[in-house]
């Protein structure tokens, strides 16, 4: 039997730090039912609608996904309202902000550009508290669903509206792969103690965290280095300046409110091929690794 993405991955011991999803701020659409790979055209949402909020969404820094209650989740085919809820990221300007629609085509009054900028754009009223996304899209990975559901299931059940299932959030070879919103923070193999904390810890959980999507790759890396070495857990404290790429390596300042700063080296370096998704051929995945903390 060919093991899941997910148990190479562990059994390989890959760091998950630097490998979050990017994006700026977050659009997340109730919609229940079965959910297909690309779920925004594969799902009972009108495949028009999804492919039209995919095109408005690419370069605003908007991501957008599906989410649906834990559990069962029965589509019966008429319209019910549903919730939405926009999340931005950026440290110091992060906001939650929910919506219920009669009509999941409201959306399209949204100014993409605009709420990728860290604007509300009109929508919905403030949320209190945060949401955990587990991701559970077994047809886009079968880890997702095998690992996630039993996760999101448990975790609502204790937390009820904060936690629900989502669609992609990248990662497959981490599942259960979970986000926290509004402040981006994404998590590998979450585990019920692990959600556990997610949901509760007032401040950034450090163990297995990939990454705050606000940022690319080696930022995120370099953010969690300063994190780590100086213990800091308060989300809106630390800002990450764009990565400039001096003599093979990343180079990133990462800089406090209270004045201080850190000059963090961030180096790709090539990991053994392995699949990053079931049924995948394997490939060789590089993982981004400190290397000075200045």
């Amino acid at each position: 039997m060919t093991a899941t993405c997910s148990a190479v991955s562990g059994a390989a011991g890959e760091r998950p730090a630097g490998t979050a999803a990017v994006a700026a701020t977050w659009l997340c659409v109730e919609q229940p039912g079965p959910w297909g790979a690309e779920a925004l055209t594969a799902s009972h949402l009108d495949p028009g609608l999804g492919a039209e909020l995919a095109a408005r969404a690419k370069g605003t820094g908007v991501r957008v996904v599906l989410i649906r209650r834990p559990g069962r989740h029965p589509d019966r085919h008429r319209p019910l309202p549903r919730r939405a809820y926009l999340a931005h990221t950026a440290p110091g300007r992060t906001f939650l902000r929910s919506a219920t629609l009669n009509d999941p085509k409201q959306l399209l009054d949204l100014d993409f550009a605009a709420a990728g900028a860290g604007s509300v754009a009109g929508f919905g009223a403030p949320a209190a508290g945060r949401l955990l996304l587990v991701c559970t899209n077994g047809r886009r990975d079968v880890c997702c669903a095998v690992l996630g559901r039993p996760a999101a299931a448990e975790l609502a059940a204790a937390h009820g509206d904060v936690v629900w299932e989502a669609t992609h959030l990248g990662g497959h070879r981490f599942a259960p792969t979970a986000l926290v919103l509004p402040t981006g923070y994404a998590y590998a193999r979450v585990d019920r103690e692990a959600g556990e904390a997610l949901v509760t810890a007032p401040g950034v959980v450090l163990a297995n965290c990939r990454g705050r999507s606000t940022w690319a790759a080696p930022a995120q890396a370099a953010e969690l280095a300063v994190r780590e070495l100086t213990n800091t857990l308060d989300p809106d404290v630390l800002a990450v300046r764009e990565p400039e790429r001096v003599e093979g390596e990343w180079r990133v300042v990462v800089a406090h409110d209270d004045g201080r700063a850190w000059r963090v080296s961030v180096v790709e370096v090539p990991g053994a091929a392995r699949p990053v998704s079931c049924g995948a051929a394997a490939k060789v995945v590089s993982e981004h690794v400190v290397t000075r903390i200045d």
